[in-house]
C-alpha cells in the first residue's frame, strides 16, 4: 500500500481534471479499490443541534443572519433530544452521527452540554462528528477528552476565491481551526462546495489545499451548491445555468479528490437530492464511499432513507462495516509504536 502523497502540485491536479473522463474514472476506481471495500458505502446522519442566527456572512448559507431565507434562529437542543435523534439514526442503519451548530464559534458556556452530547452519542456505539465553527485550542482538547471522533470544518473553495464567498473570516482562520483539531488528536473532516460559479481552476485550488495538508483529512465532503433563495449565492445563481454544476464536472471533482487523497472517506453531501441515480453511481465508481441519509441536511432537503436504500440495492452496494482506512491505519501504527503521520 503506497504512502499517500502530500506534495501534489496544482499542475498535477489540473492534469487529472483534464484526463479523458473514462480514463479518470478508471484511475480513481483503481485507487479506491486499493484502499477501500469497493461495494461498501458509509451511512451517516446529520442533525442541526442549533439552527440559524450565525453572524458569519457565508454566501451559500441559509442560517446566516445576513440571509433573508426565512430560517428561524433556535437555541441549542436539549441533550436528551439530541440523543433520541441519534438513537433513531442508529436504528435506521447510520454508522456516524454528525451534529452541526450555527455558530461562528462556540462559547465556553456551551461546551459542557456539547461534551455531554458527544459522550452520550458515543455510548450508543455511533461515530461522532461535530461542526461548531471555529475552535480555540482548549475547546478542541475538551472535545477530544469527550471522545469526539471527527470535527468538520470545510474550507469551502479555493484560497483565491474564498473572500468572494465569505468576508467575516479568512481561509487562514479555517486552517487554524483544522490545526487545533489535528493537534488535539481528533480526526479531521474538511471539504467544500462546488457549483458556486467557480472555475475549474478554483476546484483545482480547493483540492490542492486539502491534498497538501501535512495529513489528509480523514473525511472529505464534496457538496453541490443548493442555491437557497435569500442567500447571496442563491439569489445570484437560482434559475440560471450556473445554479447546478455539470454532472460530469462534479464526478470529475470526486474522482480527483479520491486520487489525491486515497485513504480519505469521500462523502457525497449537499445537493445529492437533485442528482440522478446514474450520476450518483458514477460518483461511487469514482471513489465516493459515504453519504448522508435522512430527509434533511441541516436546513436543506435530502434524498431520504427509503430512496437511498432502494438505490443502493439497485447498485449492489451495502453499508460500510468496520473502521475507515485512515483510522484503522492509525490504530495499527499506535499499537506498533509507529508515527501516526505514516497514514
Amino acid at each position: 500500500m503506497t504512502h499517500p502523497r502530500t506534495d501534489w502540485t496544482r499542475p498535477e491536479i489540473a492534469g487529472l481534471f483534464d484526463l479523458p473522463f473514462t480514463e479518470l474514472l478508471f484511475q480513481a476506481a483503481s485507487v479506491h479499490r486499493a484502499y477501500h471495500p469497493p461495494t461498501q458505502v458509509q451511512l451517516c446522519t446529520l442533525l442541526s443541534i442549533k439552527t440559524g442566527g450565525c453572524p458569519e456572512d457565508c454566501g451559500y448559507c441559509s442560517q446566516s443572519v445576513h440571509a433573508n431565507s426565512g430560517v428561524e434562529a433556535t437555541k441549542l437542543m436539549d441533550v436528551q433530544a439530541v440523543l433520541q435523534c441519534a438513537a433513531q439514526a442508529k436504528d435506521a442503519g447510520s454508522q456516524r452521527f454528525c451534529m452541526g451548530a450555527a455558530w461562528r464559534n462556540p462559547k465556553d458556556r456551551d461546551m459542557p452540554a456539547i461534551v455531554e452530547i458527544v459522550k452520550g452519542v458515543r455510548d450508543m456505539g455511533l461515530e461522532t462528528c461535530m461542526t461548531l465553527g471555529m475552535l480555540e485550542p482548549h475547546q478542541a482538547e475538551m472535545l477530544a477528552d469527550a471522545g469526539l471522533d471527527y470535527y468538520n470544518h470545510n474550507i469551502d473553495t479555493s484560497p483565491e476565491r474564498y473572500n468572494e464567498v465569505i468576508t467575516t473570516r479568512t481561509m487562514d482562520d479555517r486552517l487554524a481551526t483544522l490545526g487545533h483539531v489535528r493537534a488535539a488528536g481528533i480526526n479531521v473532516c474538511s471539504g467544500g462546495i462546488v457549483g458556486m460559479g467557480e472555475t475549474r481552476e478554483d476546484r483545482v485550488g480547493f483540492i490542492h489545499t486539502l491534498a497538501t495538508l501535512p495529513q489528509h483529512p480523514e473525511s472529505v465532503p464534496v457538496n453541490a451548491l443548493v442555491p437557497v433563495k435569500g442567500t447571496v449565492l442563491g439569489n445570484m445563481l437560482a434559475d440560471t445555468p450556473l445554479a447546478k454544476i455539470d454532472d460530469i464536472e462534479f464526478v470529475r471533482t470526486v474522482a480527483v479528490a479520491r486520487i489525491t487523497m486515497p485513504m480519505s472517506m469521500v462523502r457525497l453531501s449537499a445537493g445529492r437530492e437533485s442528482m440522478s441515480e446514474a450520476t450518483q453511481a458514477l460518483c461511487f465508481m469514482a471513489g465516493a464511499n459515504s453519504i448522508f441519509t435522512g430527509d434533511k441536511l441541516l436546513t436543506a432537503a435530502n434524498a431520504g432513507d427509503d430512496k437511498d436504500a432502494a438505490m443502493m440495492a439497485k447498485l449492489g452496494l451495502t453499508p460500510l462495516v468496520g473502521e475507515e482506512p485512515m483510522r484503522a491505519c492509525k490504530a495499527a501504527n499506535n499499537a506498533a509504536g509507529s508515527l501516526v503521520e505514516s497514514c
